[in-house]
């Protein structure tokens, strides 16, 4: 087991010395095709890019150690040694007043605490998996509640002696560790991410910061590879979960792409090359994630179900009922309806020249609507075999100028790049990524060769 270490400040001499051995310690095998090692930095806690961080698919509950509890009454040493609170673990069908009656509190009492519309709004949003707890006072009066979302957020909603009721929202920083990993495919991305060390989260993440410039269903070949670094969040000293994929090279049939994260300036993360140009383009490539592609765009495929020649204008993605469809541009909703053989369908007009069309639809995403307007990515209905469909499948098509175009080979424009007025501050901020995932990269193949 290979264990990261807080960030420090330490001189790059020393830096560097210990990266060489340190990886020199780590020479692969021969049958090991991914690596994960953990890096330590020599940044401040300001010079960290600060966002939003990928959620994960597991629980958060389970991503720590945090004792399965069970809905059985427990008690722990909170805020002071000597408050001792009931905790449950919120399960599927539990009410809020459930969990009140089980710390031994009725009704009245939790419509006392929702009173404060602010109280109300937190407490009664609750979800499988996540923590109540219950302090009461020596003769089993509330005290306070508080709700444990994660390891980063509770909310404590507290009654004082005068019977008045305040609420705190408590977010607590993680520790930010930098990792480096690299792994080669020779059967999935996944597999790959997954013995790379990565969460599921984050292999979508790759795929979706490449996924411009690759097509993860038809591109991908065996001894593709794709490096990286990326942050692991802690909490007193355990791991909490992975965060943000900070660079990225990626390797494709023979050629590399990279990636680095910059924040402007208004907080918003996104990806770019080293050069500057964003990574992300007006349009994403495939509207549903690693799909099988079960008919390409041909002008002169015969028809499954009628059995005669017509022209198939669009690409089909074969998956499973119910898979989410997902907008391959921002734009606004034009069509949301029943259209003859195609079945439930959506058609998206984005700007003036270009209209996209995603047809068999099982059922329309909520909200999705005629007059909606929608962001690339968004989910706008469900995989299904309405109309003229031989099975659940997506029928998508790509429009300019009301001319079919093939989704796979037309070409997609980039969305903007650094401005000149901000390309030194981009430099700044993303050398130091792309520098560690160079030296890092570097390194250890040096190590892997002796």
């Amino acid at each position: 087991m290979i264990h990261s270490f807080p960030k420090k400040h330490f001189f790059a001499a020393a830096f560097l010395s210990a990266l060489l051995i340190f990886t020199l310690a780590l020479s692969p095998s021969s049958n090991v095709n991914a690596t994960r090692i953990p890096i330590e930095l020599e940044f401040s806690p300001k010079d960290n890019l600060q966002g939003s961080y990928p959620s994960e698919s597991d629980s958060l509950m389970n991503d720590i150690n945090i004792e399965e509890l069970n809905n059985t009454n427990t008690s722990f040493h909170s805020e002071s040694a000597h408050e001792k609170w009931l905790t449950y673990t919120i399960k599927p069908g539990n009410t809020l007043s459930e969990l009140f009656l089980k710390a031994g509190l009725n009704d009245r009492i939790m419509y006392e605490v929702l009173k404060n519309k602010a109280h109300a709004k937190e407490l009664t949003r609750i979800f499988p998996g996540e923590q109540i707890a219950f302090l009461l006072t020596e003769d089993k009066a509330f005290s306070k509640v508080k709700l444990i979302r994660d390891p980063i957020q509770s909310v404590i909603v507290s009654k004082d002696e005068q019977g008045q009721f305040s609420q705190e929202i408590i977010n607590r920083m993680p520790d930010t560790h930098v990792t480096y990993t690299e792994g080669s495919i020779d059967s999935s991305l996944f597999l790959a991410g997954q013995k790379a060390g990565l969460s599921e989260s984050q292999i979508m993440e790759l795929a979706n910061i490449f996924g411009w410039d690759i097509d993860f269903i038809l591109d991908i070949r065996e001894g593709d590879r794709f490096n990286l670094i990326y942050e692991e969040l802690y909490i007193d000293g355990e791991k909490y979960k992975n965060g943000r994929i900070l660079a990225a090279n990626f390797t494709n049939q023979g050629k590399t792409f990279s990636a680095v994260l910059y924040e402007h300036e208004n907080g918003e993360a996104n990806y770019f090359t080293p050069d500057g140009e964003s990574m992300r383009k007006e349009f994403i490539r495939t509207p549903v994630d690693f799909a099988r592609i079960s008919s390409h765009f041909n002008l002169k495929r015969k028809h499954p179900i009628l059995h005669k020649i017509r022209a198939h204008k669009g690409t089909d993605y074969a998956a499973s009922h119910g898979t989410p469809i997902k907008a391959t541009g921002d734009g606004k909703i034009i069509n949301a309806r029943n259209k003859g053989g195609y079945g439930k369908t959506v058609i998206i007009q984005h700007g003036n020249k270009i209209t996209t069309l995603y047809a068999h639809l099982s059922k329309y995403a909520r909200g999705i609507k005629e007059g909606r307007r929608v962001k690339q990515g968004q989910v706008i209905g469900y995989i299904g075999s309405t109309g003229l469909a031989s099975g659940p499948h997506l029928h998508y098509e790509f429009r300019v100028n009301g001319v079919h175009k093939n989704p796979l080979k037309v070409k997609l424009p980039h969305a903007d790049p650094i401005p000149s007025e901000q390309q030194a501050r981009f430099k700044l901020l993303t050398s130091k990524y792309l520098a560690q995932l160079d030296t890092f990269s570097e390194s250890y193949q040096l190590a892997a060769n002796q």
